[in-house]
């Protein structure tokens, strides 16, 4: 009986992420034509951007330029994607808003959409640096990044990428961490694109200082 209910859940899920993720690029779609893990649920590796001055995250460093991770021959003369050509958004379909599952102990997974927003295709791959920012006084937070491996792959103008972050919630009043905005630095870039938090009630466990933290980003691609 146990493992019917966990079969279903995981149906669920992943019903729930693949809706998001087409209700995301639809909006973005919309919009651009309106002109313009480890198994665990912990992070074990170095933060995947970091804070600067001009307020981007970092995120070109070590994001695995060369495209080590699975064949970048294979994408020759296809250009890699710049901020500038990129829109992003959370995927917050009805049915895909973040659920913790108690059984987990608040840990889920939200989804960010990439859209190709160029007149071509453009090829991406590797870790995105991902930095939160808070509610109270802007305190920032350059996420960790998972141990999963990644291959470069091409986008198409119009088309739709996505990346997910792994979330650690809490409803406890103290030791909390409350995201009101997301920078996104895409691999290889210094520019980032800043999207709203949409979970206004939903704060994150504070483990800004922990060295495998369960709130951490996963690859593209």
């Amino acid at each position: 009986m146990r493992s019917n209910t966990t079969a279903r859940i995981a149906r669920r899920r992943s019903f729930r992420v693949a809706a998001a993720v087409l209700t995301a690029a639809a909006a973005l779609t919309l919009t651009a034509c309106n002109g313009d893990e480890k198994a665990a649920g912990q992070a074990d590796t170095a933060p995947a951007g970091s804070s600067s001055p001009s307020g981007s995250s970092g995120g070109a460093q070590d994001s695995d330029a060369k495209d080590t991770e699975g064949g970048g021959s294979a994408h020759a003369g296809v250009e890699r994607c710049h901020t500038q050509d990129l829109e992003a958004a959370f995927a917050t379909g009805e049915d895909a808003l973040p659920v913790p599952e108690e059984s987990a102990g608040g840990a889920t997974t939200a989804t960010i959409v990439l859209m190709n927003k160029g007149t071509s295709s453009c090829r991406i791959g590797g870790f995105p640096g991902v930095d939160l920012t808070s509610i109270n006084g802007g305190e920032r937070w350059s996420l960790a990044r998972s141990s999963q491996k990644w291959s470069p792959i091409e986008v198409e103008a119009g088309q739709s990428t996505e990346f997910t972050l792994n979330l650690a919630f809490t409803k406890e009043e103290e030791g909390f961490y409350q995201p009101a905005w997301v920078e996104i630095t895409p691999p290889n870039e210094t520019k980032s694109l800043k999207i709203e938090w949409p979970w206004e009630t939903d704060s994150l466990v504070d483990q800004r200082s922990a060295t495998r933290p369960a709130t951490f980003v996963n690859p593209i691609g």
